[in-house]
């Protein structure tokens, strides 16, 4: 049976599974990536884990795997296939797609970036798989954005198209890691609703989910959490849709857990503070955490195409 590896790495686990020709899902797995024994042994767990897929491909299927996809975070260049400096993992040009590629016996690699990847995934299997245009915002640790063009994925001339939660909402705001203040993550990603509940609540366990369940229950400190991320996701969103004019924004990550908590304000803000735009449907992701491992496989099997057409 014809398969491919599509392998989703992220800050603390990894998603892998081997993928048909048809999108079918033949084996999956995950594994913590162990970002704290450094970045030379989360490179060689990647790679490791890779060649276990093979063989248990080879063994269970009766081929080995055609291809494999991989997408990382950080910055990406997925022209060179280099997975170019990813804060949370330790790493700075590292040739991954070559790395991958020699460990696999030369078996075809594509290197992706996270969420772009998981965009292409929502595009073309999810949420907006009968949209045009789309912008794809998950909302986690940080915010970034995937820009869906008619069953592709923008990536930019540099790689860094979509980067919608480095628009400074709030200026002179909270400091962001990228060294502005202000910026749409600092106030509406999953990790800042859940700093400003913990500290709104008195409680330094406390998170998003424990935010959204208060606001469920009426906390009126809670919903003062809330109402400041929604209006600043607002203000980031319809910066997005002007720029872009996207048929609809697909909202995911753990924030959009939340469900109408979320989804109910979140519109009504964005009307609010459009004028001449087109306001898009703005839908929840379908696919969860399996949309990057799920799109890493469509970028293996895009690539055999690729190979096929060349």
């Amino acid at each position: 049976m014809r398969n491919v590896i599509a392998l989703d790495v992220g800050g603390t686990g990894m998603k892998a599974a081997l993928v048909g020709a048809d999108g079918t899902v033949l084996y999956e797995a995950r594994r913590p990536t162990g970002r704290e024994r450094g970045a030379d042994a989360v490179i060689e767990t990647i790679l490791g884990f890779a060649a276990e897929l093979q063989a248990l491909g080879r063994a269970r299927f009766g081929a080995p795997a055609e291809a494999a996809g991989v997408a990382v975070p950080g910055t990406v260049d997925e022209t060179s296939g280099t997975a170019v400096y990813s804060a949370n993992l330790g790493w700075q040009d590292v040739p991954m797609r070559a790395l991958l590629s020699e460990r696999l016996d030369g078996v075809p690699v594509a290197l992706g970036h996270d969420v772009r990847t998981g965009g292409l995934a929502e595009g073309r299997i999810g949420a907006g798989k009968d949209a045009d245009r789309f912008l794809f915002v998950p909302l986690g640790t940080g915010i970034a954005g995937a820009i869906g063009i008619r069953g592709r994925i923008e990536a930019g001339a540099h790689g860094s198209a979509g980067e919608i939660g480095h628009i400074v909402v709030r200026p002179g705001g909270r400091e962001c890691a990228c060294g502005q203040r202000g910026c749409l993550e600092t106030v509406a990603s999953a990790a800042a609703v859940g700093r400003d509940w913990a500290l709104a609540c008195g409680d330094p366990r406390a998170g998003a989910a424990d935010a959204a369940k208060a606001v469920e229950s009426g906390d009126e400190r809670a919903v003062a959490v809330w109402r400041n991320a929604v209006d600043a996701l607002a203000d980031g969103l319809v910066t997005g849709l002007t720029l872009l004019d996207p048929q609809m924004l697909i909202i995911g990550g753990g924030l959009a857990e939340a469900g109408d908590t979320l989804f109910a304000p979140l519109r009504e803000a964005v009307r609010r503070r459009v004028t001449f735009q087109p306001v898009p449907s703005i839908v929840p992701a379908a696919l969860g955490d399996a949309a990057g491992c799920l799109g890493a496989g469509l970028l293996a099997w895009d690539l055999l195409s690729t190979e096929v057409t060349a």
